[in-house]
């Protein structure tokens, strides 16, 4: 039923976790995918490789959200390739912990500089496209901690309450130039980034007992819903939070 023939798709973070599992998901759906990548060259050219199996375009390109000119080239580099970019999805992030008056000033400063400031870099480098086009879909990814709140990771949960600060800013300022911006708010998800808490039993448990469904997400399941505010069945969906994350944290 959802159908992204003829599509291009820009996932930032799309070496693996959430963005190589969307990465896959829109492919299956038809979509040619370009993947921003900053460290693991391997993974994404894994991933692009699966991509090409199903029949689609695929590009994999290195960059860093930080930098703007990396995004503006990455963009250009896309545009040129493919013609175009229809979906942008904002998935590149870095989750850290620590005490607040622990918590270094460059290390706040990098959590936001890659979380939040990298999700402007990325708007800022493909929205004048897609205005152009008079057609876009942004899917920014939050977390929950962005809605309540993290003990020891406020600077992460900053960043993610800006990232939904932000979506519902330019949600309204861009869909009269027919670009919808959305965001999706996971809980705990089953990635590279969080293995190492979730192999811990304990805390493996403590994390399951505040999960209704009583099971940590797999990357697929956040794709799925990345998939679906990409598609026209999210047409009258504009500057939304989609909460993704078993019934842990119910608010809108």
């Amino acid at each position: 039923m959802i159908d992204l023939r003829l599509q291009v798709a820009l996932i930032t973070g799309g070496s693996g976790g959430i963005g190589a599992a969307t990465a896959l998901l829109f492919a299956e759906a038809g979509a040619d995918v370009a993947m921003m990548y900053e460290k693991n060259k391997q993974s994404a050219e894994s991933i692009r490789k699966k991509i090409v199996l199903l029949q689609r375009k695929a590009l994999s390109a290195r960059g860093n959200v930080q930098n703007p000119s990396d995004c503006e080239k990455t963009v250009s580099k896309i545009i040129q390739k493919f013609g175009r970019i229809d979906i942008l999805v904002n998935n590149a992030g870095i989750w850290e912990d620590g005490e607040v008056c622990e918590i270094a000033p460059s290390d706040w400063k990098r959590t936001l500089d890659v979380n939040l400031t990298g999700t402007f870099n990325m708007c800022r480098a493909v929205i004048p496209s897609m205005k152009n086009q008079k057609y876009g879909r942004i899917i920014n990814i939050s977390s929950t901690a962005g809605q309540r709140g993290e003990a020891f990771h406020s600077h992460y949960a900053a960043s993610k309450g800006g990232i939904i600060a932000f979506t519902k800013s330019i949600a309204v300022e861009l869909i009269r130039d027919g670009i919808w911006v959305n965001c999706v708010a996971p809980g705990w998800v089953k990635t590279e980034m969080t293995a190492r808490t979730l192999r811990n039993s304990i805390q493996r448990k403590k994390i399951l007992e505040t999960i209704p469904r009583g099971k940590v997400a797999s990357a697929r399941e956040i794709a799925g819903s990345i998939l679906f505010l990409a598609s026209s069945l999210s047409d009258n969906i504009v500057g939304e939070i989609l909460n993704v994350n078993g019934g842990a944290v119910l608010c809108g």
